[in-house]
């Protein structure tokens, strides 16, 4: 059985079953009752085309339930002729699911779980193991949320911007459990370029593969957090970095610049030193103002403080530091950088203690408190 064979189809499928009139919640659950059978039945007597069988499997699941349920006899009227076995005509249903899996109608949360399962293919329990809830939690989420969008009419346009954050926050997830969050976030969202010819969805796939490249240098052995400036950048992927550069460069020429890109751009400045200290803040200071312009973010001037203070000196990144939401959840671990940077160690470590009070993980939270107990265990 080839496993990722199967979850490539899953979108296809379905799609097929929307648009000959299933709902999006009966046409993924006739799926899935498919795809057991194909793991039943495939080893033994693979089928010429693998998606026409599931198409076929899954449309009569869907009839027998159609069938099955009085409630629905008017659809059972609409749905009542089969279409004769063949090959299924090529469509764009994965852009299609894109769209609807993300309707801003869902939570976040949600949209995210819908993706996984219907666009991923990944199992409830996989996806539930990534979230670390339980199983019937994740259920009960995926079962919400295809009822929500069951009366959503399926050609109706889709936003785009909707899509990428729904991919962005799936890879921003990471890794947990048996599911690699961020790869699988990159394979959707190459998927994705593939189905839409569009500047910011080839910024988040480079921005992505921007940020892969370093995961490998993220942490020690440990397990505990190594800040960009002391990573070994010879353990970055260069395959994935060139890759990221290559489909920003193209993305950027088209003169769309939109936030995803101006985000990669800035990850591209840091993969292109070779050193911390041949890091080119001042073009990354210029991004941020890009960003800022963009998004009208409060965490982009919080990051851009940052850069300041390299670019121009601790002084200076405090004083953007100022003009910032004390209150967003990593404000006190910058002020406490940029404090130590400017050789006010006493307020750092202050600072850094807060800060690991406030970690939303336990990496970030004993990556500070490790940053504060250095600093006071210092000679006086």
């Amino acid at each position: 059985m080839d496993e990722l064979l199967l979850r490539s189809l899953i979108p296809g499928v379905i799609g097929v079953l929307v648009r000959r009139g299933a709902d999006f919640a009966a046409a993924e659950d006739a799926v899935q009752d498919a795809l057991v059978e194909a793991v039943r039945v495939w080893p033994d007597d693979p089928p010429r085309d693998p998606k026409g069988w599931l198409v076929t499997v899954a449309w009569r699941r869907f009839l027998d339930a159609t069938r099955a349920e009085a409630s629905r006899r008017r659809r059972e009227e609409a749905v009542e002729e089969e279409p004769a076995p063949g090959p299924v005509p090529g469509g764009d249903d994965t852009l299609h699911l894109y769209f609807l899996c993300a309707h801003p109608s869902l939570t976040p949360s949600s949209a995210v779980a819908l993706t996984l399962r219907a666009v991923g293919g990944l199992t409830t329990r996989q996806i539930a193991r990534a979230y670390l809830v339980p199983e019937a939690t994740m259920a009960q989420r995926i079962s919400r949320a295809k009822r929500t969008v069951s009366s959503v009419r399926f050609e109706r346009p889709g936003d785009v911007s909707t899509v990428l954050r729904v991919l962005y926050l799936v890879f921003n997830e990471g890794y947990s459990g048996d599911v690699d969050l961020a790869a699988e976030a990159i394979r959707l969202t190459r998927q994705l370029a593939a189905a839409i010819d569009h500047p910011e969805v080839a910024g988040l796939l480079a921005l992505m593969l921007l940020h892969h490249a370093r995961r490998a240098a993220r942490t020690a052995p440990d397990g505990s957090l190594v800040p960009l400036a002391e990573q070994d950048r010879g353990r970055w992927d260069t395959g994935a970095i060139a890759e990221g550069v290559r489909i920003l460069q193209a993305a950027l020429a088209r003169d769309r610049l939109g936030e995803y890109q101006a985000q990669a751009a800035v990850a591209a400045l840091h993969a292109d030193a070779s050193t911390a200290a041949e890091t080119d803040w001042v073009q990354i200071v210029e991004w941020y103002d890009e960003l800022a312009r963009l998004t009208q973010s409060p965490v982009v001037r919080l990051n851009r403080a940052v850069a300041v203070g390299e670019a121009d000196g601790p002084r200076a990144g405090l004083a953007a530091l100022a003009e910032v939401d004390g209150s967003l959840p990593r404000y006190a671990a910058v002020s406490a950088y940029l404090h130590e940077r400017d050789g006010d160690l006493e307020t750092a470590a202050r600072l850094y203690a807060e800060a690991a009070r406030k970690a939303q993980n336990a990496a970030e939270r004993d990556h500070l408190t490790r940053q504060a107990a250095r600093l006071n265990s210092r000679p006086q």
